[in-house]
């Protein structure tokens, strides 16, 4: 009987056990509390706050460079180049001494000359002295008319050849003067064509080339229809290079901006019928000779009549089948995108003819990882105008 009793407990027992641990299992979980849903934070994007800038009406003209004066100096007399003072590709001053011929000739052919004058005006005089004596002995009846023509016409041509030997003269002086080349003004000397020793001569060619590019001439091409119009426009006012309607500036052939301002100058008188074109010439100072004679640089005419317009990077700008757009963070922290009409592009700047204005702020970094509608946490950057480089807002 006891044996049976304790044989049934163990039976209940074995029987409630998973209820147990059941029951365990769900008064744990009753204690738990339900989890809050994890929060991503907001995408961080780089903005940068539209400013305005003047912008006036802008043309590009494909022009190149041009010396302001040159010239190759040549040899005009015949001899052995005995000297060469300057150092090829150095500036030099006017009327510096640059090349020398031997002058030995043309010093024993003044020489000459002079004492051939000296014979001359010595023949001369003897001839007028007996021109004088002849006409008084010819007022005495002691010599006849035709005696009295001779003396005439010989002391004529005495001094006829008084004449011809200063003549003479002055060119051997000329031809000495010819052996000094000089330079005829400052500029950049080139390479020699020929070295100390040579004989030179008037058919040796150009012995070398003196160029000045202070100041340095732009040359460029006008479309006729542009240049009526343009002349229909300033026909009735007379204006100084100071009053032109538009600034002229140059882009040099690494993409940097030259720091002068151009004046136009010049205008051709026809229009070339093969390209349909009028050739115009502006010039523009040159003291540090950056600007050499041959590059093809881009010539920029900006009018002076200039309206203010904001100003966007171009980093900032998409574009997608309907045009250009940019995204825009608003007070409230949230993207929208706007589509934009873009004018003329100014370094690393697009100017914006309509879309935006002064103080909207435009994504420039981060633009992958946002869409229209979003949150966002933005920073405000700066922009270099020129560079496109990003950095701290100064």
């Amino acid at each position: 009987m006891f044996i049976g009793e304790i044989a049934m407990r163990c039976l209940r027992f074995r029987t409630s056990y998973p209820f147990v641990i059941l029951l365990t299992l769900l008064l744990s979980a009753c204690d738990k509390q339900p989890s809050a849903p994890a929060t991503s934070p907001l995408p961080s994007v780089t903005v940068y706050a539209i400013e305005v800038q003047d912008v006036g009406n802008y043309r590009e003209f494909v022009a190149r460079t041009e010396a302001y004066q040159e010239v190759d100096l040549l040899a005009r007399v015949a001899g052995e180049l005995i000297e060469r003072n300057f150092d090829e590709g150095s500036f030099v001053e006017r009327d510096r001494l640059l090349l020398r011929i031997d002058p030995a000739e043309y010093q024993s052919g003044v020489a000459q000359a002079e004492a051939d004058l000296n014979s001359k005006v010595a023949a001369a005089e003897g001839a007028e002295r007996d021109l004088k004596r002849g006409k008084d002995v010819a007022k005495q009846g002691y010599i006849s008319q035709s005696d009295l023509d001779k003396l005439t016409t010989m002391a004529s041509q005495a001094r006829a050849g008084v004449e011809a030997a200063k003549a003479a003269l002055d060119k051997a002086k000329l031809n000495l003067s010819y052996t000094e080349i000089r330079a005829p003004f400052s500029g950049l000397i080139g390479k020699v064509t020929y070295s100390t020793g040579n004989v030179v001569g008037p058919q040796s060619g150009p012995l070398a080339t003196l160029t000045a590019i202070d100041p340095i001439y732009v040359s460029f091409q006008v479309e006729e229809a542009d240049y009526i119009s343009y002349r229909q426009r300033n026909s009735q006012t007379q204006q100084s290079p100071a009053q032109a309607p538009f600034e002229l500036k140059l882009r040099l052939p690494n993409n940097t901006e030259y720091g002068q301002t151009g004046t136009l100058d010049f205008a051709d008188t026809k229009i070339d019928q093969s390209t349909g074109t009028v050739e115009l010439r502006a010039f523009f100072a040159n003291p540090e000779q950056i600007v050499m004679p041959g590059l093809f640089v881009t010539l920029m005419v900006e009018s002076k009549d200039k309206s203010q317009l904001a100003m966007v990077p171009q980093a900032a700008v998409q574009e997608s089948q309907q045009g250009k757009f940019v995204l825009v963070v608003n007070s409230n922290q949230e993207v929208s995108r706007r589509s934009v009409s873009l004018g003329r592009r100014i370094h690393a700047m697009w100017a914006v003819e309509s879309g935006l204005n002064a103080g909207d702020q435009v994504i420039i970094e981060g633009l992958q990882k946002v869409r229209p509608g979003i949150l966002v946490q933005s920073v405000v950057k700066h922009v270099d105008p020129v560079t496109g480089v990003v950095s701290d807002k100064p």
